[in-house]
């Protein structure tokens, strides 16, 4: 069957047939996208206000990150770690410096980076804090989303994501989001290696915390010898209106985990990062990835870097957020029962009405032209690349508000 004669549903069914139900999109089937836009298969144009959850901050196909990534893909695309090549101490070098890091692990997804880093604090807890062998605790918080590897999924307590995996990895130990007390009694148990924190917890629905609990966390890890985790796989990059969330309060982590919009989108490129203290505990074979670090990953990444700073998305994502929260707030709908959000990573609580739901609100707006997709089903997430324009962002916000009057 030619592609040409497929229809939007038969792209569905196709999926649906050969590809696993591991997850449940909103029907529609996109084939291209440009900038702070996407077209489906019959051409109609939409605002993308999910970013790829986050991927696509600079913007689809952004020219200068496509144009890195077609000359360096002419050259070399991959060597292994097996020998050394010269891209990726170009890039090492950029991104070492340009968040301020002795050194960085380069991995391919969130959920590698986010096992490496992981690893890397258990590492450390043995050799440098001296934990007796295979006794060390990460401490993880309450609504976590860290990835679905089987180790993620042990920390995680969203049913969703592990029941019917186990048996679960041990070495965790939940506290409640936002909790200073909590976190802080955790603390005292001497086999406890790192804190792994999300700055503002993504997939639990945009939850910020309160003001000042990074700050409190990171100095009590400090007090009592504990590495400060942050897992700023969709909270950095410039999404919340500063390079990385954690900047709001001051913080800098111990080993920071990156993702997705390190690429821009583009391929998958991930890292963590750390200082020699900590990432020189681990030694040669004891860690790594056949793509991780690959010469076309290393130029895409350098450019999508290069954007983030050439274009000050950071202050247009600070900017246009607080416009954005604000016109949110005016909607005269009884279905929003909370707005809540950082820079360009917002989120709107939905109280049902009539039986419709969040998932019947990303219907209607996906007709009306803006896609964005709930999550724990009464949460929909608003973030649109940070290259949108206020005009664009205008045009956005009466897309929802009229979706929104749809439903009294």
């Amino acid at each position: 069957m030619s592609d040409i004669k497929l229809t939007q549903q038969d792209y569905i069914e196709r999926e649906n047939k050969y590809g696993a139900h591991n997850y449940h999109p909103l029907p529609v089937v996109l084939s291209r996208g440009q900038g702070v836009y996407v077209w489906d298969v019959n051409g109609k144009k939409y605002y993308d206000f999910l970013s790829a959850y986050s991927a696509v901050n600079q913007g689809h196909c952004h020219p200068k990150i496509i144009e890195a990534l077609t000359q360096q893909a002419s050259k070399l695309t991959l060597t292994s770690r097996a020998f050394y090549n010269d891209v990726l101490g170009e890039f090492e070098e950029y991104i070492t410096r340009y968040f301020g890091y002795d050194k960085v692990l380069p991995m391919n997804t969130g959920a590698e980076a986010d096992e490496t880093a992981l690893k890397l604090c258990r590492k450390w807890g043995y050799t440098k804090k001296g934990i007796a062998d295979n006794q060390a605790k990460i401490i993880v918080c309450e609504g976590n989303f860290h990835g679905r590897t089987i180790t993620i999924i042990s920390m995680s307590t969203d049913p969703d994501s592990y029941k019917g995996f186990g048996p679960y990895t041990p070495g965790f130990q939940v506290v409640p989001y936002n909790d200073i007390t909590a976190l802080e009694e955790a603390l005292c148990d001497p086999n406890v290696a790192g804190f792994l924190v999300e700055p503002i917890q993504g997939e639990a629905g945009v939850y910020v915390p309160d003001e000042g609990y990074l700050k409190k966390a990171y100095d009590l890890c400090k007090a009592n010898n504990v590495l400060f985790i942050a897992d700023e796989v969709q909270t950095g990059i410039a999404r919340t209106g500063k390079m990385l969330a954690c900047d709001h309060e001051g913080v800098r982590p111990d080993i920071l985990i990156l993702g997705k919009a390190v690429s821009g989108g583009v391929f998958p490129v991930s890292g963590v990062l750390a200082d020699d203290d900590i990432m020189l505990c681990i030694k040669p074979g004891e860690h790594g990835s056949t793509f991780g670090g690959n010469p076309l990953a290393c130029k895409v990444a350098i450019a999508a870097l290069q954007v983030i700073k050439d274009e000050k998305l950071e202050e247009n994502a600070a900017r246009l957020g607080e416009i954005f929260r604000e016109e949110l707030r005016k909607i005269p709908s009884d279905m929003i029962e909370l707005v809540r959000g950082k820079g360009l990573l917002n989120a709107v609580v939905i109280k049902p009405k009539n039986g419709k739901t969040a998932w019947d609100v990303c219907m209607c707006m996906k007709e009306n032209g803006l896609l964005a997709k709930p999550t724990h089903g009464h949460i929909i997430r608003f973030a649109p690349p940070l290259i949108i324009t206020e005009k664009q962002l205008h045009e956005a916000l009466s897309i929802i508000k009229k979706s929104f009057a749809e439903f009294d």
